[in-house]
């Protein structure tokens, strides 16, 4: 490809994706997206448009400093209405559209401008949060806050003590594009590169949060002078297992290149992938075989001797190696393991339930706490509410007739989350805990996340998720397609989202998903507890070739 002319989304992630996307641009090919990629796409699209229909109200008093701008237009036509806005000194500029720089490679869209002195600030509307609310007081002698926010639908930035900003690389290096661009136009509000800033509306939309942009400038230069390098095939790339992989619909292709050359980034990737080809270890049999020390540039928090053990695991089919010779989990008389769904930054729909009394046994009952209101939606406190009272109560029961108390979920860091924003979005209504008592649970002993057990007990050559560890423990979904992704499918058509269609069905089938998954961590609980975990090979004899294949 001759010239490359790069959006916003062209400066972050995998470089061999770039590579890849504008080859089959430069073919006539299109553009693959997955389907999670397509939803989280489309449902960033109805938060901006709902964002800049609050803007508009927020405006509607004053008409005239509002300029919008037809964003089913062709392109042609919504940068001459941008331009046009821009010379008439408008306020605001809604759904902005700037003309493409081949010469420098970048091209760019606003969802707002707003004027400040001579020029413009660009503003970007994004689909998850961007500031997060600052816990306690504010102590009286510390420094003034570094956040700068203003309100909705005007521009005033002040310092911000009750919010702190979720640094956001993405975000930032798209302001810096726009902010570049306006410069180049003569629209930046300083000639001082080191002077201009960019604003950004999170989820939650009840602020603009200021994101200084002058020390970001010259990196941004160099990342897109290579970015563009690479999109014009100049720079060679190769494919390389990365997180991002997971909801790439062009995996498929790059494994089985991965998996022809044994690479070494089917079983360890990020720093520590690239300490091993820094050292010569390129494939997965030469780490397998590898007995010295770490390579030098080995990240701290990565475990050298796992990244061996897992390399050893691929090439012999083992699913799971123990770390200890007889693995502990915390039990108790009393259990309830818990599962929570929410759809994106929206909210938390269900909390669903399954309780256990190892003393005095009953039958084991699913209970779902759920609204059916298209999130977000108050009566998600309502749920909230009534979940939390039910536990508390169970909890209670079990304390009052001396019985030991536990409640467990898988990976508790998206559980504790939404029981944390319930609590402080849901404040006041029937049942809705406070924060401290939130926090206080989670800090508890009673509250056992078997994320953390599997991760303590063993390591997981295919990867710690539970639907990759519950099989092992003989677990099976009963829907062949349950999974985080198709889940928001049928989430979306479950309550007719954002005013779509409305299949009923999808809401037993969400409620036997759910139970499924607690279903799936009361299996691997007991399973962890029972003997049959011993037929698991340890990581010693795996190193030593002792055992060379799973139960």
């Amino acid at each position: 490809m001759d010239s490359a002319v790069l959006g916003a989304r062209n400066l972050t992630g995998c470089e061999h994706r770039l590579a890849l996307d504008f080859a089959a641009v430069d073919r006539g090919a299109p553009l693959v997206e997955s389907t999670e990629a397509a939803r989280r796409i489309e449902a960033a699209q109805a938060h901006r448009e709902a964002v800049v229909a609050t803007l508009l109200d927020l405006q509607a008093a004053r008409p005239d400093a509002v300029a919008v701008v037809d964003d089913h237009a062709n392109l042609r036509d919504r940068v001459a209405a941008t331009l046009a806005a821009c010379a008439t000194d408008a306020e605001w500029i809604l759904h902005a559209a700037f003309p493409p720089d081949e010469e420098k490679g970048r091209r760019g869209h606003a969802e707002v401008l707003v004027r400040d002195g001579d020029g413009y600030i660009p503003i970007i509307i994004v689909n998850h949060r961007t500031t997060v609310p600052v816990k306690g007081e504010r102590d009286p002698e510390a420094p003034p806050p570094a956040l700068r926010t203003s309100p909705l639908g005007q521009w005033r930035p002040q310092p911000d003590a009750t919010r702190i900003m979720r640094a956001n690389r993405r975000d930032t290096l798209r302001l810096a594009q726009l902010a570049a661009m306006l410069g180049d136009l003569d629209y930046a509000v300083s000639a001082d590169r080191r002077e201009w800033v960019g604003g950004v509306i999170g989820v939650d939309a009840d602020c603009i949060a200021v994101v200084p942009l002058g020390e970001v400038m010259d990196e941004y230069d160099d990342l897109l002078a290579r970015r563009r390098a690479i999109a014009q095939g100049l720079v060679p790339t190769r494919p390389r297992r990365v997180n991002e992989c997971r909801s790439c619909a062009l995996w498929p292709h790059c494994e089985a290149q991965l998996i022809a050359a044994d690479d070494v980034s089917l079983v360890i990737g990020g720093a520590g992938g690239t300490a091993l080809q820094d050292a010569g270890i390129t494939t997965v049999a030469q780490l397998a075989a590898y007995r010295g020390e770490a390579p030098e540039e080995w990240p701290n928090n990565v475990s050298f001797r796992d990244a061996v053990v897992n390399a050893n695991c691929r090439r012999l089919g083992v699913p799971l190696v123990r770390r200890l010779d007889r693995p502990q989990v915390q039990r108790a008389d009393v259990e309830v393991d818990v599962d929570m769904e929410s759809y994106g930054e929206r909210g938390a729909y269900m909390w669903g339930t399954l309780l256990t009394d190892n003393v005095d046994p009953e039958p084991v009952v699913y209970r779902a706490f759920v609204t059916w209101d298209p999130l977000p939606t108050q009566d998600e406190g309502r749920s909230f509410g009534e979940f939390w009272t039910w536990l508390m109560r169970r909890r209670a029961q079990a304390h009052a007739q001396g019985k030991t108390f536990a409640a467990y979920c898988y990976s508790q860091q998206a559980e504790n989350r939404w029981l944390r924003g319930s609590a402080d979005r849901f404040a006041g209504q029937p049942g809705v805990p406070s924060r401290a008592d939130v926090d206080a649970f989670i800090d508890s002993d009673e509250w056992v996340d078997i994320y953390e057990a599997v991760n303590a007990n063993f390591i997981c050559p295919d990867g710690k998720g539970l639907k990759r560890i519950a099989p092992v423990a003989g677990f099976g979904w009963r829907d062949d397609e349950a999974g985080g992704e198709a889940s928001m499918e049928w989430y979306a058509l479950a309550v007719g989202l954002d005013d779509g269609p409305t299949d009923l069905t999808q809401r037993e089938r969400l409620l036997q998903y759910n139970e499924d998954d607690v279903q799936a961590t009361k299996v691997l609980r007991e399973w962890l507890s029972s003997t049959e975990i011993l037929a698991l090979p340890t990581a010693d004899e795996i190193l030593q070739g002792q055992r060379h294949s799973g139960p």
